[in-house]
């Protein structure tokens, strides 16, 4: 594989998992929120969710892309209604520094993966886009899309490090910050439905 491709992967892959997207802002607000130590198992479940969907990636670009579109536009409707409850209740969330870190679970970081339109266009394309002209092997695919996950991994814990700094004022200006955490979620909506 051409050097050049390499690189127009990794381009394509940084650039990506570093935009908002979903789970990185439920993982900036929950840490904004819940604070690093209650919102670690759902970074947990946000980044193990990327690396299950980065795997059923691979499977599918290998095996079964001709029942891929088909499970794409349910996900995306499943997905689009999951993102438009996170927004409403980021919107109306208030910062709890108490006890109660019930929200901030693996499964909801986990889940908010799994239907995650987003990142499986970004694992599907990515495939097809830079690896699949030179390779179709399963270990290869699967590879890549690890590689994928990691780099997924890496943009959420810089989201998640992002709210840290901005904690305290988080505190003090929390309802614009999650109005427009809130509003930011609907435009991923946007994006995913047009």
């Amino acid at each position: 594989m051409p050097i050049y491709i390499l690189t127009s992967f990794f381009l394509y892959c940084i650039i990506n998992a570093f935009t908002p997207g979903p789970g990185n802002i439920l993982a900036l607000n929950t840490v904004t929120n819940y604070g690093w130590k209650k919102g670690k198992p759902l970074f947990s479940g946000i980044i193990a969710g990327y690396y299950v969907v980065q795997t059923i990636c691979a499977i599918f670009v290998f095996g079964i892309s001709s029942f891929l579109p088909n499970v794409l536009n349910i996900l995306k409707y499943i997905g689009a209604a999951y993102i438009l409850w996170l927004a409403f209740h980021i919107a109306v969330s208030k910062p709890d520094m108490g006890n109660d870190s019930k929200s901030a679970s693996f499964i909801k970081g986990f889940m908010l993966q799994f239907v995650n339109v987003k990142i499986y266009m970004f694992g599907i394309t990515a495939l097809t886009g830079y690896i699949t002209d030179y390779s179709t092997s399963l270990g290869i695919l699967l590879l890549f899309e690890m590689i994928i996950a990691t780099i997924g991994a890496v943009a959420t814990i810089t989201w998640i490090g992002l709210g840290i700094l901005i904690q305290k004022y988080y505190l003090k200006y929390y309802q614009m910050i999650n109005i427009v955490l809130a509003l930011t979620l609907l435009e991923c909506v946007y994006g995913m439905l047009k």
